[in-house]
């Protein structure tokens, strides 16, 4: 990852978010939330434009056709009283206030809300935490933080400040509606009372944290606390929200042993309109007036959808359903995917390969 994060540059970044959000539009998805942190040059020297990186982002979402909030990352340290790494640095401003005074200069579009995120408790220092949480206060912006993905996480940060992460974040005011715990695997008890008595909100990503052996994170505790739930993808280990709403409700399943905790229309929610939400955008999730015109169809007579009764729609697509059947995504009224094509870049498997490509160095 670090050596292929070195050799970004805004061009190769806007090349590779063009291909990638290209093809969350042909899955379905209309708005992604991008928990950015390559803010600078190799070494940590900033560009001429110090939001170059983040511009590129925002610049490739609307040549892909779909919304973004770029979630501008606070990045500030290796580990607990550590350094940023070599390969670190260009994530890194080097203080709570130096990333406050850069993401500050970037400015909202029709199609770009800008947010803000912590990466984690080991890469912002307790005494930084309050800078980043005032400076989504006071915009009224989202914030995302990735909370307890890992045991390692919580062992290091009990280790340092004898506390779990979830009440390191809450001591520092971190907490709260508009905030986005992403994972939220590992918690004690107290752990969940804290998420969900303050509106905190979870993102599971559950391809992801399968993919990295990470765990289950327990998602009916987290909701029935006052957890609101979404779902994202986080690595992009597969780009599916069709499979993120499936995998939910299989995952809790498997650690259970039981069957039903969501409905189908729960779990599509959960992948659509509540996502939409933690990301700012209030107003989608919903064909009516005055709401925006975000929406995928979804052809029910591929082989793994042909069958069911057209009643049972949202059980075929959370259960049966894969990207692979999406034939429209329509973003803001306007056609971005067409019968399973792209209308605005012509081969995305190709501008995938290209980008990747100039990656490999």
């Amino acid at each position: 990852m670090y050596a292929t994060a070195a050799r970004l540059t805004p061009d190769t970044y806007h090349a590779l978010a063009r291909a990638v959000y290209a093809e969350m539009a042909l899955a379905g998805i209309t708005a992604v939330g991008e928990f950015h942190y390559v803010h600078h040059a190799p070494g940590g020297t900033p560009y001429a434009d110090p939001n170059a990186m983040g511009e590129a982002l925002i610049a490739a979402a609307a040549e892909a056709g779909i919304r973004i909030t770029l979630l501008d990352t606070a990045y500030l340290s290796s580990g607990f009283g550590q350094p940023p790494t070599t390969p670190q640095l260009r994530f890194s401003d080097g203080t709570a206030e130096a990333w406050a005074e850069r993401c500050s200069v970037l400015k909202e579009r029709d199609h770009a809300r800008i947010g803000a995120a912590i990466h984690s408790v080991r890469a912002v220092p307790a005494d930084e935490l309050a800078t980043v949480a005032r400076w989504a206060e006071e915009r009224r912006a989202p914030l995302h933080v990735h909370l307890s993905e890992q045991t390692a996480e919580n062992d290091a940060c009990r280790e340092a400040h004898r506390r779990t992460p979830t009440r390191l974040l809450a001591d520092h005011g971190v907490l709260g509606p508009r905030t986005t715990g992403v994972h939220n695997t590992h918690l004690t008890a107290e752990d969940i009372s804290l998420i969900g008595g303050s509106g905190t909100g979870t993102c599971m990503c559950p391809t992801t944290e399968r993919d990295l052996a990470d765990g289950i994170g327990p998602a009916v505790a987290l909701q029935q606390a006052g957890s609101p739930l979404c779902l994202g993808s986080d690595s992009h280990a597969v780009i599916d929200p069709f499979e993120e709403a499936r995998a939910m409700e299989l995952n809790e399943r498997l650690r259970t042993r039981t069957r039903g905790h969501w409905t189908a229309a729960a779990l599509l929610r959960a992948a659509s309109a509540d996502g939409h939400a933690a990301l700012g955008w209030e107003d989608a999730g919903a064909l009516e007036p005055g709401a925006l015109a975000d929406f995928t169809t979804i052809a029910l007579d591929s082989v793994r959808t042909a069958g069911p009764l057209p009643r049972l729609g949202a059980e075929t697509a959370v259960f049966a359903a894969s990207a692979a059947d999406v034939s429209h995504t329509v973003v803001g009224g306007r056609h971005v995917v067409r019968d399973g094509v792209h209308s605005l870049v012509p081969d995305v498997p190709q501008a995938l390969a290209d980008a990747v490509e100039a990656l490999r160095g």
